[in-house]
């Protein structure tokens, strides 16, 4: 198949680059860009595992074509950390155990960005609602629960969550 030249804007940085146009987003960020973080898990919209931002929104790229996608701001986990440390969420994963062996845990992030972007105080409920398309086969969600309660603390607060 041809490739075509499509330009994504990735993390806040634009990438050109020739891609088939039948080619996946996920395929396109672990391989063409070396952005990691997005896993492949199940191949059929299931798991979450490859959850990116397109817009703010939570999509999930084993479903996308990347040619979909130009002229629209992609963010994957690589590029949720602020101002060159880990972002409250991410420290509070650490801390509490939230990622138990870690593949599920990209996509969780991302959906808890755009779930606090847009509900800076959600319930229980909101939360778990929130991450329902996302799937830990570890059954680690008690500790992520928790670890997105105390994001949620730490950021009311205006602290960090590791300076607790």
């Amino acid at each position: 198949m041809k490739k075509e030249l499509i330009e994504l804007r990735v993390n806040g940085r634009i990438h050109e680059l020739a891609a088939e146009p039948n080619k996946l987003l996920l395929d396109v960020l672990r391989h063409d860009l070396g952005l990691t973080g997005s896993k492949r898990g199940c191949d059929d919209s299931s798991c979450g595992a490859c959850t990116v931002l397109i817009d703010g929104i939570p999509m999930l790229s084993c479903t996308l074509l990347a040619a979909s996608c130009q002229g629209q701001e992609i963010t994957t986990v690589e590029g949720v950390a602020e101002h060159g440390g880990l972002a409250a969420i991410q420290q509070a994963y650490g801390r509490w155990g939230g990622a138990q062996c870690g593949y599920c845990t990209p996509g969780f992030m991302m959906t808890v960005k755009y779930l606090l972007a847009n509900n800076p105080d959600p319930s229980e409920e909101e939360i778990r609602n929130a991450l329902s398309g996302n799937l830990c086969r570890c059954t680690g969600y008690e500790q992520m629960y928790q670890a997105i309660r105390d994001a949620i603390e730490a950021e009311r607060k205006g602290l960090a969550a590791s300076s607790r």
